[in-house]
C-alpha cells in the first residue's frame, strides 16, 4: 500500500513588498510530505525554507503576497473519512482556530521567543490543551504532566511550576516541543530546533523528536542548514536555493549521489575529520538578491560548472530516479559529462563505508 500524502505544496509563489521594492522570495515551490515520514528542507540562510513553512501555518508577515499556489492538507474527520483543504483558501482566524496546534504545530529555533517569561511552563502547556481539547482543568493538568514526562523532563511536578528562565536551554526546547504536541497534531514543523543548543543537547533533542514521532505516528518537517542533522533524521530531503527547490531525493540519494552543483557545495562545506586539507570549503560568492530576479539559473554565478544556457533559461527538474530529481542543465542529454569533485566523491564514499560498518 502506498503511503498517504498528508501535505502537498504545489507551485507556491510568494513576494514581499519592501521599501527597496518587491522581493520575489518563493518562486514556484512543490513539496510532498507522506504520513509518518520526515522531510528535511536544507539550504543557506535566505533560501526560503522558513517562509515556505510559515505560509503553511499562516504566519507570513503583513507585507507578504501569495501570488499563486496551493497548500493541500489531508486529515481524517470525526467519521474517519479523509478530508483535504487548501490552507491558502481559509482565513488566518480559521487557520488558528481549527488547524494550528491541533493538526499542524511548529517548533521554533529559540525557545525563549516562544515561551511567555511571566507564566509558569505548566500553565503554558495547559493553555493549548484547554483551547483545542474538551478537557477539564484537572484533566488538562494531568495531560501537561504526561507531556513533560514524554519529552524527558524529570521531576515534572516541580518543573510544572517553574518559569522559563529557571530552565536550561535544552529543557526550554523540550517544553516548547511539549506545547507543540499538546493537541496531538499530525504534522510537526521544526524550524532549526537545535541551533541554539550545544552539540550533546542537540543530539538528545533530535533523538527525542524521533522517539515521539514513532510513538505518536507524526509526520515531521525539519528546516535546517545543518546537513549533519539531516543525515540523522530525514527520510527525504528538499534542497532549496533562491526560493526554489533545486534537488529532491531520499536521504541516501542526496548524501551519496547528489547531482546539483549547489548540493555538491553544501556537502563539501561540511566539516570532515578525515581530510588532509586544513581549510574548510565554502561556496564562492553570495546568493542572488531577489529584488532583481535572476534570468536563468539563480546559481549560475556561483557555479564553477555553469553552462552558457544557465544564463539564459531556468532549468527544469530532471528525473534521475522515481524519487530523485535535480534542476540543473548538467543533466540534459546534450550537456557535457561533468562528475562531482573528486574530493567530495571520496568523502561521500568514506561516509557510506562508516554507515555500513555501523549497520553490520
Amino acid at each position: 500500500m502506498s503511503a498517504k500524502t498528508i501535505l502537498k505544496i504545489q507551485n507556491l509563489d510568494i513576494s514581499f513588498r519592501t521599501n527597496a521594492g518587491v522581493i520575489h522570495a518563493i518562486r514556484g515551490v512543490d513539496l510532498d510530505l507522506q504520513k509518518g515520514e520526515t522531510v528535511a528542507i536544507v539550504g543557506e540562510s535566505g533560501s526560503g525554507k522558513s517562509v515556505t513553512m510559515k505560509a503553511v501555518v499562516g504566519l507570513l508577515d503583513s507585507n507578504a503576497t501569495i501570488n499563486s499556489g496551493e497548500i493541500l492538507y489531508t486529515f481524517e474527520d470525526e467519521s474517519g473519512n479523509d478530508q483535504t483543504i487548501d490552507l491558502l483558501r481559509i482565513s488566518r482566524k480559521q487557520l488558528r482556530q481549527t488547524i494550528n496546534g491541533q493538526h499542524i504545530a511548529m517548533v521554533f529555533q529559540d525557545p525563549m521567543t516562544s515561551l511567555d517569561p511571566t507564566m509558569p511552563i505548566g500553565k503554558q502547556i495547559m493553555e493549548g490543551i484547554l483551547m483545542h481539547r474538551n478537557l477539564s482543568r484537572a484533566e488538562a493538568r494531568a495531560r501537561a504532566l504526561e507531556l513533560l514526562h514524554l519529552v524527558g523532563i524529570t521531576d515534572a511536578e516541580k518543573r510544572f511550576r517553574n518559569y522559563p528562565h529557571q530552565l536550561s536551554g535544552g529543557m526550554r526546547q523540550r517544553v516548547v516541543i511539549a506545547i507543540a504536541l499538546s493537541a496531538d497534531p499530525d504534522i510537526l514543523i521544526c524550524d532549526e530546533p537545535t541551533t541554539a543548543l550545544d552539540v550533546t543537547i542537540q543530539a538528545r533533542i533530535l533523538e527525542l523528536i524521533k522517539d515521539i514521532q514513532e510513538k505518536m505516528k507524526l509526520s515531521v518537517i525539519y528546516i535546517t542548514h545543518d546537513l549533519g542533522v539531516v543525515a540523522k533524521v530525514a527520510d527525504y530531503v528538499d534542497v532549496m536555493y533562491a526560493g526554489k527547490i533545486v534537488e529532491v531525493g531520499n536521504v541516501n540519494e542526496i548524501f551519496y549521489d547528489p547531482r546539483h552543483p549547489y548540493t555538491w557545495g553544501l556537502l563539501s562545506a561540511m566539516p570532515d575529520m578525515e581530510t588532509d586539507d586544513d581549510r574548510l570549503y565554502s561556496i564562492p560568492g553570495s546568493p542572488p538578491n531577489l529584488l532583481h530576479e535572476p534570468v536563468g539559473d539563480a546559481f549560475a554565478d556561483r557555479n564553477p560548472f555553469a553552462l552558457a544556457i544557465d544564463k539564459k533559461a531556468m532549468p527544469p527538474l530532471f528525473k534521475i530516479s522515481e524519487t530523485h530529481y535535480a534542476a540543473t542543465w548538467l543533466l540534459h542529454p546534450d550537456a557535457p559529462k561533468i562528475e562531482m569533485p573528486e574530493s567530495l566523491r571520496l568523502r561521500l564514499e568514506r561516509a557510506r563505508k562508516e554507515v555500513e560498518k555501523l549497520h553490520e
